[in-house]
């Protein structure tokens, strides 16, 4: 697919792309006002993206989870987090609500996924979790739709 042929979602409708945006915002800010800290909303983000496939968002929040403390090693093992000691009982309550809202399991996998982080959080830490991965996998979806590039960064090593 060349250029020419490419459909910005985001451009095509900038109002909506505002309006995601605008949720997003709000979503950082629910989270933040529940006492999450951006590494774990950016770590959720990361693993949902990688279940979504969105090379533009994984190029994006992966910068975006070192910034913010995520370790090396903790994102190099993120595909398999249910089977290494890394992730504190709240990263862990996001990886699992983040695949929840993602994958969508059968009804008795995703309750019992979800009551396992529910026990881990706050009713606010909670909602805000779950605004987070509805919005990070809306994202996905609009990079995807789009096939928003990812550009070469020769300082990114």
């Amino acid at each position: 697919m060349t250029d020419a042929h490419r459909f910005f979602l985001d451009k095509a409708d900038p109002g909506s792309w505002r309006a995601l945006n605008g949720l997003s915002r709000k979503v950082h800010a629910a989270a933040e006002g529940a006492g999450l800290t951006p590494a774990v909303v950016e770590l959720m983000n990361v693993r949902v993206s990688q279940l979504n496939a969105c090379a533009y968002c994984l190029d994006m929040h992966v910068r975006l989870a070192l910034k913010a403390g995520i370790s090396g090693q903790q994102l190099a093992v993120l595909s398999a987090w249910r089977e290494v000691d890394l992730y504190t009982e709240v990263e862990r309550a996001a990886l699992a609500i983040g695949e929840a809202a993602t994958l969508l399991p059968d009804d008795e996998t995703r309750l019992e996924e979800l009551a396992t982080a529910r026990d881990a959080l706050t009713d606010e830490q909670y909602s805000a979790l779950q605004w987070a991965a509805v919005t990070i996998n809306a994202f996905n979806r609009v990079s995807i739709l789009s096939r928003h590039p990812v550009r070469h960064d020769p300082d990114l090593r």
